[in-house]
């Protein structure tokens, strides 16, 4: 239940056609995934894991995109693929967790773009159905991009969406701006004595 679109526009969000190829110096990555455990703690991390950022310490970002930004909807989110076990990983993020059977978990990240500079604005939400995160994706992206002096093009999504059945699920959004190290520790220098 996996679905990627476009938001409908309105006066402020016009849609002016694509980046050019020399503006973009960082792509931020758009992947999904759901996972299911004994608990909606493991439904959390096994959905993590299907989006292929599970092996990472998730740092929840607010909504700006950064000029010189394309943003692309990927299945496995790679563009951390340098990055090592436990590093950083800079992200804005929706997930829905749920624990009885029948109930749904849904999550979805919107964003619109200005063509020329690239500079964009992020919004995530859950629910527990598709529609509902798709109304309110399409309704905080026309509010925030229309408070703002900057044109943004026409918005886009990515939804995810699952059931729990017999154990606890998990449906996550997540947009990947990049990975970072820990700071390595500093040795004390070895003093060495006469």
């Amino acid at each position: 239940m996996n679905t990627v679109g476009r938001v409908a526009t309105d006066a402020r969000m016009v849609h002016r056609g694509h980046l050019s190829a020399t503006s973009p110096v960082r792509t931020i990555e758009v992947a999904s995934g759901v996972g299911f455990g004994p608990t909606k703690l493991a439904a959390f991390d096994a959905a993590l894991q299907s989006a292929g950022v599970g092996n990472f310490n998730v740092i929840i970002l607010s909504s700006v995109i950064p000029p010189g930004t394309t943003v692309t909807p990927v299945d496995v989110a790679l563009t951390h693929r340098d990055a090592e076990w436990g590093d950083r990983l800079y992200v804005v993020m929706a997930q829905m967790r749920v624990d009885r059977p029948g109930q749904q978990a849904w999550a979805g990240v919107g964003w619109a773009q200005e063509q020329e500079s690239g500079k964009g604005l992020f919004v995530e939400h859950q629910g527990h159905s598709g529609a509902e995160v798709r109304h309110d994706l399409e309704a905080t992206l026309t509010s925030i991009a229309g408070s703002r002096d900057e044109v943004f093009g026409s918005g886009e999504y990515a939804v995810q969406g699952t059931v729990c059945r017999d154990e606890p699920a998990c449906a996550l959004v997540v947009a990947v701006y990049g990975s970072a190290p820990w700071p390595r520790p500093v040795s004390e220098p070895v003093i060495s004595l006469p």
